[in-house]
């Protein structure tokens, strides 16, 4: 499924709450930017690449390395996430799809 999910299907999720369970406790991440890197002069043969970024708390922090999150309408994804930093609000975590 992952392989079929698009730019538009994240965008219209900006804001939307998508849970990680990290064996200890659930973590509640939210997907506060979506971001098409698609270029004009460079085509994909596949779907278009874009990026996500989520916000979670500042603890218990997610290091870098596929993680199951659960979304109410997308279900389960299997997604790669690298810790980008924290800014005023909490982590920032970063998803690559291309």
């Amino acid at each position: 499924m992952l392989e079929k999910l698009t730019y538009s299907d994240f965008f219209a999720r900006v804001g939307e709450e998508f849970r990680v369970a990290t064996g200890e406790v659930a973590v509640a991440l939210v997907l506060s930017e979506v971001t098409d890197l698609a270029r004009p002069e460079s085509p994909s043969p596949r779907r278009e690449p874009f990026s996500l970024i989520f916000r979670g708390p500042f603890r218990p922090q997610l290091v870098q390395r596929i993680w199951p999150l659960e979304h109410a309408a997308l279900g389960t994804l299997e997604i790669f996430l690298v810790p980008i930093g924290p800014d005023a609000e909490g982590v920032r975590y970063e998803a690559v799809f291309n």
